[in-house]
């Protein structure tokens, strides 16, 4: 008779080395990193890319928007293998998904005779969107397996924001590596790098491990010129800084809650404080010459938006015990790609052209497009969901009270050794 998942996913002893589990959260959060690169490397070069391959704007846009399509219907397939078959499976197949679609999308640039060069590129992204769904929901799964309590939610917070950093990492990588269609070759090399690794990381850490952790069953431009031309390009600026803040938001916020457990309310004062940055963008941005208070705007919009996420994901656990860690995080993640791909749909529709510049305009010389009623949604979106969240949420914290009670069962039972019925083991 074969064991659950969780049993074969987690270590035998409760004392197993530290070292061997923050290898394991370095090789998911490495993982979650390129597949977040491989997710939107294409987006910051799209003009680049569109010439290059010879496709149209709308196929490098499918590019992105693959990750999107293909993650709703599939993220219950995610949801099942991780918490059915085990974390060392859903990673594994992860990493060889992701590893395999860095591969497939770098073909057309290095082999001769590809006719249909969109047809690897596609095949390649749908590979890492496959991959994203089983990659998305590992970080509760691995912080509940291998990390005791006061180190979950920095545990997850380290794997769930290795994702918006790898998005970081393209949208300044890509940029640095291209500025002329020859280059797209060497962009494409490099994202495979980090794949692989992921990938060999994967492949050797969660095999053989010592039995006290026993899975058993189961051309670079020069610098200056590169910073200067971070200073020109302001979108890019406000996007690093972004998610900069987010990482450190993040990183202040799980260490906190891990400490106090007030999960409730550092998501509630969280969400309010992320409503209140979304707003201050959609009003400056109505403000012609204010970069200065728009950068500042954006920074504060990640570091209190992105702060939220992974608390946001252990808070989803908390209340839905004994529902499995990978459902929770998974449907949550499921139903916020719903709701992304709904808004990004709505904000492109609402914006509209303009026969005179906007105060918010992008690609200067072409068709201008104004963005106000989209921000005013983003930013009328984000208050109506927080309101609900601060009146309405009310759970308790049930699997740290079906936790709190195990242990109280186990200290009542050690501390009367004679109520145990003979040949029982020691400690249950």
């Amino acid at each position: 008779m074969s064991e659950p998942a969780e049993a074969r996913d987690s270590p035998r002893d409760a004392r197993a080395p530290t070292p061997r589990r923050w290898l394991c959260l370095g090789t998911l959060s490495l993982l979650s990193c390129s597949n977040a690169t491989l997710w939107l490397s294409f987006a910051p070069v799209a003009d680049t890319v569109a010439q290059y391959f010879l496709l149209t704007m709308e196929q490098v846009n499918w590019l992105s928007m693959v990750f999107l399509v293909v993650s709703i219907p599939c993220s219950l397939a995610g949801i099942w293998v991780l918490d059915f078959i085990g974390l060392r499976e859903a990673m594994l197949l992860g990493a060889w998904l992701n590893f395999t679609g860095s591969g497939f999308r770098a073909l057309p640039s290095v082999a001769a005779g590809i006719h249909s060069p969109f047809a690897f590129l596609m095949a390649g992204q749908s590979l890492c969107a496959l991959a994203q769904t089983l990659i998305i929901f590992s970080p509760a799964k691995l912080a509940a397996l291998w990390f005791p309590e006061q180190q979950r939610a920095t545990a997850n917070m380290v794997a769930t924001m290795a994702n918006p950093l790898g998005i970081l990492v393209a949208n300044v990588l890509s940029p640095a590596l291209v500025k002329k269609g020859e280059d797209i070759p060497i962009m494409l090399g490099m994202y495979v790098i980090p794949a692989g690794l992921a990938c060999l990381l994967a492949s050797t850490c969660l095999w053989g491990q010592p039995s006290a952790l026993s899975w058993t069953m189961a051309p670079g431009s020069p610098s200056g010129s590169f910073l200067q031309g971070l200073k020109q390009e302001f979108s890019g600026l406000c996007g690093a800084l972004f998610i900069a803040s987010g990482i450190l938001g993040a990183l202040g916020l799980s260490l906190y809650v891990d400490r106090t457990r007030h999960f409730t309310e550092a998501v509630k004062v969280g969400f309010c404080l992320t409503s209140m940055a979304c707003v201050a963008i959609a009003l400056v941005c109505r403000l012609p010459g204010q970069r200065l208070a728009l950068a500042a705007a954006c920074s504060l919009f990640g570091f209190f938006g992105f702060a939220v996420a992974p608390v946001a994901t252990e808070l989803a656990v908390e209340c839905s015990f004994p529902v499995g860690e990978g459902a929770a995080a998974g449907l949550a993640f499921m139903l916020g790609q719903v709701e992304g791909a709904l808004i990004t749909v709505l904000m492109s529709n609402l914006a509209v052209q303009r026969p005179w510049p906007s105060v918010s305009t992008c690609r200067p010389g072409e068709d201008l497009l104004d963005w106000t009623a989209s921000l005013l949604l983003m930013a009328g979106v984000c208050t109506l969901f927080t309101c609900v969240l601060v009146l309405f949420f009310r759970s308790p914290y049930r699997r740290l009270q079906a936790t709190s009670g195990e242990s109280s069962c186990s200290q009542d039972m050690s501390a009367a050794p004679a109520a145990v019925p003979w040949g029982a083991p020691s400690g249950l």
